[in-house]
């Protein structure tokens, strides 16, 4: 169809592909969380309703979209990686971002009553979303580091600091005075000493976040209902010649265990595999 005289307005709109054979993470952040937050009356310090809404929003997402491997979550954030290989809307930013952001905000919204029955929605959720490029696997496992240790940190202060509202009686004031300059053992100490909290056996859920994971599903004569098919090809062969494609079925795991060390990359290791997507 012949274009209108009008559409000479198209060429004002900038290309914005993003770079080739690079890791792309996409990361959205809850809007102004904190008022939210307080307008629905969410358990401080963590509210396991609205943690376990956002793993459900957040599987929505990697179920529609196989080539997300991993995903990791905390409070009002969560981190997606997509596969080095990805080719989704040919890589295109804005569309990308623009698209998983909208889903996962209309899977929160949608799924809202299961979580929060006697609660209506009083206004519309919000989220905004990025992309970061990593270029090689040291960079994504760093990246995904820093966003559990982020967890840890904001978590053992909110325990320290609401046990300290809630059970020692301070104001919110006092209770950032008391905070003011200690360090991680000391919230240690104030947890234990004082309130008779030993951190370490708090559910891991609030400590280390949530991760989901894509992971192979053994061969079963029937598929179970969660499962999915990726279908894949390696990467070419010294001779150039790619192996025949196989069909994987896949499936999510909910976790919540350490990302930091070697032993989650190491049973994992196909996270970071550059898989061709066909």
């Amino acid at each position: 169809m012949a274009g209108s005289k009008f559409a000479y307005v198209k060429k004002f709109e900038l290309p914005d592909a993003l770079l080739p054979n690079m890791f792309m993470v996409f990361r959205l952040d809850g809007h102004s969380f904190h008022r939210f937050s307080d307008q629905h009356g969410f358990t401080k310090p963590n509210d396991l309703r609205a943690l376990q809404l956002m793993d459900h929003a957040a599987k929505s997402v990697m179920e529609e979209y196989k080539d997300i491997s991993l995903a990791f979550g905390e409070s009002d954030e969560y981190s997606f990686l997509l596969r080095k290989s990805t080719a989704l809307y040919n890589r295109r930013q804005a569309k990308i971002v623009s698209t998983l952001t909208s889903l996962f905000t209309s899977c929160y919204v949608f799924h809202w009553p299961k979580y929060f029955p006697d609660l209506p929605l009083q206004y519309p959720p919000s989220f905004d979303g990025r992309i970061v490029l990593y270029p090689s696997q040291q960079e994504v496992r760093d990246y995904f580091a820093w966003r559990q240790a982020d967890t840890h940190i904001n978590n053992l202060y909110n325990t320290v600091f609401w046990a300290l509202v809630q059970q020692g009686g301070q104001t919110t004031t006092e209770a950032h005075a008391t905070l003011r300059g200690t360090i991680s053992k000391d919230k240690h100490e104030i947890l234990f000493s004082r309130f008779e909290i030993n951190y370490d056996k708090i559910d891991p859920r609030y400590r280390k976040g949530s991760v989901l994971v894509r992971v192979e599903t053994p061969e079963a004569p029937a598929l179970d209902s969660s499962a999915q098919v990726d279908v894949l090809s390696t990467i070419p062969d010294d001779s150039s010649k790619r192996k025949k494609a196989r069909a994987v079925r896949t499936h999510l795991e909910l976790l919540h265990c350490d990302l930091i060390r070697d032993e989650f990359w190491d049973k994992y290791a196909h996270l970071l595999e550059q898989h061709i997507v066909i």
